[in-house]
């Protein structure tokens, strides 16, 4: 499969401009994951660190990691490091080489809107969730929100045909995707594999309001999120008619005409598994 580009392409001004909502639609994973004054926890895909931050305010110690060292550099900037409060730059499909990793171990790992990055590649999900079920205490849990099947499915095959009209084939088009949505049934069946219980699972078709601001909507959310597509074209014109197809084929799917807002077809799995005492 295509691995992800190496550019770090992502950084907090991009990251807030066009995906703002992300930690502001974290409500109900956060009350699942049910925060105790003596929980150590890891947060896996942390990003900018905003909901980092908030989990320190209720948690002994909250480690927050990252693949993007320009999203740890604006957490660290932003948030600060303090007694409880920490973060790595890490690449999270690779878990089971970190070295920072809490001796005793976790009481939470806790993961909002990162897993259906870190899960892509299918050669790495085994070990990764492996990992986590590993560092967790006995009787520890691990609370996490993603994107379940048919998520954002109309920006997803807009982007696969766009690449394919700058003549990518199409199976190459497809592995450009960097995301795995998978179904309630095959997440039960990875994690269970791996020894977890699961206590609580559901998926939810969530429409959700792209941002109004400068750079922000659905061009800059296909610049962030869609960027492996656009890394995989040869010229910047290329990965500037994708841009401008996608955006073009969605506009009068995802606008609501009373107001001009837009909107895509968000679909958020949600689980929480336990590690038997």
């Amino acid at each position: 499969m295509a691995e992800r580009p190496a550019k770090d392409y992502w950084t907090h001004e991009a990251y807030s401009t066009s995906a703002s909502f992300v930690p502001e639609l974290a409500t109900t994973i956060l009350q699942w994951l049910d925060p105790q004054r003596d929980d150590i926890v890891l947060d896996l895909g942390c990003g900018d660190g905003v909901l980092t931050a908030k989990l320190k305010e209720s948690c002994a110690s909250v480690t927050g990691v990252d693949a993007s060292a320009n999203l740890i550099t604006a957490a660290k900037k932003t948030c600060g490091s303090r007694a409880g409060l920490s973060w790595h730059v890490q690449d999270c499909r690779y878990l089971d080489r970190w070295i920072n990793f809490q001796e005793e171990g976790y009481t939470k790992v806790f993961s909002n809107a990162a897993l259906h990055w870190i899960l892509r590649d299918p050669t790495t999900r085994e070990p990764v969730l492996k990992s986590i079920f590993d560092i967790l205490k006995p009787g520890g849990m691990f609370v996490f929100e993603m994107g379940g099947k048919g998520n954002v499915a109309e920006v997803h095959a807009a982007l696969i045909a766009a690449v394919v009209h700058q003549g990518i084939p199409l199976e190459d088009a497809r592995e450009l995707s960097p995301w795995f949505f998978p179904s309630e049934g095959l997440m039960k069946q990875m994690l269970e594999q791996v020894g977890f219980k699961i206590q609580r699972m559901e998926l939810e078709y969530r429409p959700t309001k792209l941002t109004m601001e400068k750079d922000g909507g659905i061009e800059g959310w296909v610049r962030l999120m869609g960027a492996s597509f656009l890394n995989g074209l040869d010229s910047s014109a290329k990965r500037e008619a994708v841009v401008r197809e996608v955006c073009e084929v969605l506009r009068t799917v995802i606008s609501h005409e009373e107001d001009g807002s837009r909107y895509l077809g968000y679909v958020r799995l949600r689980v929480l598994a336990t590690k038997a005492v």
